[in-house]
C-alpha cells in the first residue's frame, strides 16, 4: 500500500508540473507596466524614469489617486536636487502657483534596480524610479495644476 501511495503523488507532481500548474514562481511579484512613461535627469545627473506602474506605484498610482496628469509637474520636481535621501529612496519638492494660490508638490523615487520591500524589480541595469507625487496636504492635487 505504502509504494502505490508514493507512486501516485509521484505521478500528480509530474502532472501538474507538465501541464504548467506550477509555472509561476512563488517568488514572483506583482504585475506592473515598466515602461517608461517621462524620464528627468536630476542635478547630481541620475536619470529618474516615471514608470506607467501600476495602482501602487508609478503614473497609473498617482495620475488617478493623486490628480497629477502631466509629465512636466514630475519633472519639474527632480529637476533639481534631492530634497530628502534615504539610502536609494529620494524626495523630491517643488511648489506651484496660480495666482496667490501655492501647492507644494512631492514626487518620490526608488532609485535602485528593486523597491524597497523587494516586490518590484525594474530590470538589470534599470532603476523602479518615481513610485508616488502628490500635493502636500491635499488628497488631491487641484486641476489648476494640470492645466
Amino acid at each position: 500500500m505504502k509504494k502505490i501511495a508514493t507512486g501516485v503523488a509521484t505521478a500528480i507532481a509530474a502532472t501538474a508540473l507538465l501541464t504548467g500548474g506550477l509555472v509561476t514562481p512563488a517568488h514572483a511579484g506583482p504585475a506592473w507596466d515598466k515602461s517608461v512613461k517621462c524620464r528627468q535627469k536630476d542635478w547630481d545627473d541620475r536619470v529618474v524614469p516615471t514608470r506607467v506602474g501600476n495602482s501602487e506605484l508609478g503614473w497609473k498610482h498617482f495620475s488617478g489617486r493623486h490628480n497629477i496628469k502631466k509629465c512636466r509637474i514630475v519633472n519639474a520636481a527632480i529637476d533639481g536636487k534631492p530634497d530628502k535621501v534615504n539610502g536609494a529612496r529620494l524626495e523630491y519638492w517643488a511648489y506651484a502657483w496660480n495666482g496667490s494660490r501655492r501647492v507644494k508638490v512631492i514626487v518620490i523615487a526608488q532609485y535602485a534596480r528593486k523597491s524597497a520591500d523587494g516586490r518590484y524589480d525594474a530590470g538589470r541595469g534599470q532603476k523602479i524610479g518615481v513610485i508616488t507625487a502628490y500635493c502636500k496636504g491635499l488628497n488631491k492635487c487641484p486641476n489648476w495644476l494640470n492645466e
